[in-house]
């Protein structure tokens, strides 16, 4: 084994996910202006400073430097993964300081915990300062179900990699090789049949196997693929399909069990199937995600409809108010996505990918960056008050942290590798996945993007450095987008991609106009939960309503198609506004509805003649943007006429 990094294949820096040869290749995008640039300016600015403040005041830091006492101190916290928040945040700081944007203060705590870990790592390179305690209650790898080593190996071993390629620092990475080198010893060829209770160290070690060139991360992670769902985990609180662990990944009729845990697995899954060709795999893969899209998935792109065991319910089991949709199931949708786009270079992933970018991820930061949602509801009762992971008491809506911190670091991490995820290459031939006011570049081609996406459909693009051949330029056509024009010329996209092949100069240019007309929404038959409803939305953003911006409570209003029809598009001006500036808004006619009857279960009798329903001025906002103001009832779904 060996802990030396293989050099990038081209001149271009390599992103979060790098794919063997002849795959499809992620381009290197930098965002240069527009909301996710805003998105990224507050991630430095106000998310970072308040992540790196809450771990130290958790213990996270502590609970690292204690085991270099004498008679160390309690471990803080209530679970034996709190390592990875430190990991989830090393991996976001790698790509700030990286491109030299790191705040006052950033360097300091990354040289900090590195320094920590290489000093508290075991000489047989085991590291977790849960289970490396002396007063520890359980041995290490002594309980696989819920002692997350594995888990924790795998969020160190992204940051690790994440410090080596875009600082140029490997400190992290000789600390995840010693770790990752014990794993192999233990669980590989001819070791423990085992695997971990929280999927997610598979895509890590393949990322491991890709920066090192060792196979045997590579194999590692086939194996952890192929073990679970035989038995290997002990089930002593959830049943074994909570861990994906009852039925052989090739297996599953559907996507099933911790709707983080069945992201990751995936996503994992996703990365073997891109080194080792394995089709069948993939095959199944793609049967679990059409699956999923098809009667899993809320219109947010949220994942998960289950409180009690944070889990994907059964098909159509999507209740808006009950809506879980963990911020971290969000990001692991979108690993999922970007994988298997890479795998296939098909357009639906990304379709996906979008969706949960702008509504079910973006949606677990506050305005100003320093508050958080774990569980992401689509409706809000008047009566409600907000209760998140196994807290009680507290903020109205979203907290500062949490006992179980997982989605802060996360939505840092993945904040900072955005334009990792904007743009791939394949041979002669660029596909531009996502669109964002950005610069694209690849070892032969560089491409600037300007845009006011997600706001407006409007994409300008400018060749700033082209290829010395023909070369074909593939643009992602929205399912959702309609009435497509490529300067000024109607056109029609095939399999979601609209390809502009030809010989390139320095300076051309291409327009694309992707309309963004406001949309009706209504549900499949078998969706109870949102039966006579409509959610509103427009271009990649969905829409709901709050009840500070509607006269009448927000459950008795009506919506036809026809207010829809009438819907007007305002930005607002101020962040007290409705949480961002700029932000677009909608704004339509709304029917008020009957009083409702006294009575939960009245009995049915025949329909009186429809009376003509008073109309107010109605005012949506982005989803995303919900519960930055007074806390109040908000609804997705709303009645529809």
């Amino acid at each position: 084994m060996t802990s030396v990094p293989v050099q990038p294949r081209t001149g271009v820096r390599p992103g979060a996910v790098r794919t063997a040869e002849g795959a499809v290749t992620p381009a290197a995008g930098h965002v240069t202006g527009g909301l996710l640039q805003a998105w990224q300016e507050r991630n430095r600015r106000a998310t970072i400073p308040h992540t790196v403040e809450r771990l130290r005041a958790a213990g996270n830091v502590t609970n690292l430097s204690r085991l270099l006492a004498a008679d160390p101190p309690p471990y803080r916290g209530r679970y034996p993964f709190l390592d990875t928040d430190l990991y989830k945040t090393l991996e976001g700081l790698a790509y700030e300081i990286g491109a030299g944007r790191d705040g006052e203060g950033v360097r300091e705590f990354f040289d900090e915990v590195v320094e920590l870990l290489e000093r508290v790592q075991a000489d047989d390179g085991y590291l977790n300062s849960f289970f490396q305690d002396p007063a520890a209650t359980k041995r290490p790898w002594e309980d696989l179900a819920w002692g997350h080593e594995l888990y924790n190996l795998g969020h160190l071993i992204q940051a690790a990699v994440a410090a080596t390629r875009r600082m140029g620092d490997d400190r992290l990475l000789g600390v995840a090789v010693r770790f990752a080198d014990l794993v192999v010893r233990r669980f590989g060829e001819g070791g423990e049949e085992a695997v971990c209770g929280h999927p997610e160290v598979e895509m890590a070690l393949v990322e491991l196997y890709r920066e090192t060139g060792d196979r045997d991360y590579l194999r590692q992670a086939e194996l952890f693929v192929e073990r679970r769902g035989r038995g290997g985990l002990t089930h002593s609180i959830f049943p074994p399909d909570y861990f994906q662990d009852h039925l052989p990944l090739r297996e599953l009729p559907s996507v099933t069990g911790h709707a983080v845990r069945m992201a990751y697995l995936a996503a994992g899954a996703a990365d073997v199937c891109l080194e080792t060709g394995d089709r069948t795999l993939l095959d199944a893969l793609d049967r679990l995600w059409d699956d999923m899209v098809a009667g899993k998935l809320y219109i947010t792109g949220g994942l998960g409809s289950r409180h009690s065991d944070e889990a994907i319910g059964d098909r159509y089991e999507l209740p808006p108010e009950r809506s879980y949709s963990e911020t971290c199931a969000a990001v692991g949708v979108m690993q999922w996505a970007w994988r298997m786009f890479l795998a296939t270079g098909g357009a639906k992933y990304l379709d996906v990918f979008e969706r949960v970018l702008f509504n079910a991820y973006a949606v677990g930061l506050s305005a100003d960056g320093t508050a958080f949602f774990y569980d992401n509801p689509l409706q809000r009762r008047p009566d409600h008050e907000q209760r998140s992971g196994a807290e009680t008491g507290g903020d109205p809506l979203r907290r500062p942290w949490f006992g179980c911190p997982c989605c802060p670091p996360n939505v840092v991490r993945w904040m900072a590798q955005l334009g990792d995820y904007l743009a791939a290459e394949r041979g002669d031939t660029l596909y531009v996945a996502q669109y964002a006011d950005s610069r694209i570049e690849t070892g032969d081609l560089a491409l600037r993007l300007e845009t006011d996406y997600p706001w407006d459909g409007a994409v300008r693009l400018t060749v700033e450095r082209a290829p010395g051949r023909p070369y074909a330029i593939r643009l992602r056509i929205p399912a959702w987008a309609r009435d497509v024009t490529l300067d000024g010329e109607p056109v029609a996209a095939q399999d979601g991609w609209l390809t502009v092949e030809r010989h390139w100069a320095d300076g051309d240019r291409l327009r694309v106009e992707l309309p963004m007309p406001v949309r009706g929404h209504v549900s499949h038959p078998h969706l109870d939960a949102t039966r006579g409803t409509v959610a509103v939305a427009r271009g990649p953003l969905v829409y709901c309503v709050e009840q500070q911006d509607t006269p009448v409570p927000v459950d008795d209003l009506v919506l036809s198609a026809d207010a829809l029809a009438q819907a007007s598009v305002s930005a607002g001006t101020s962040t007290s506004e409705y949480g961002l500036p700029g932000a677009v808004v909608l704004r339509m006619p709304a029917g008020v509805a009957p009083p409702p009857p006294a009575e939960l279960y009245p009995e049915l009798t025949p329909a009186p003649p429809a009376a003509r329903e008073a109309e107010v001025p109605l005012t949506l906002v982005p989803y995303f943007l919900w519960g930055n103001r007074t806390a109040a009832a908000m609804r997705v779904w709303v009645r529809a006429q």
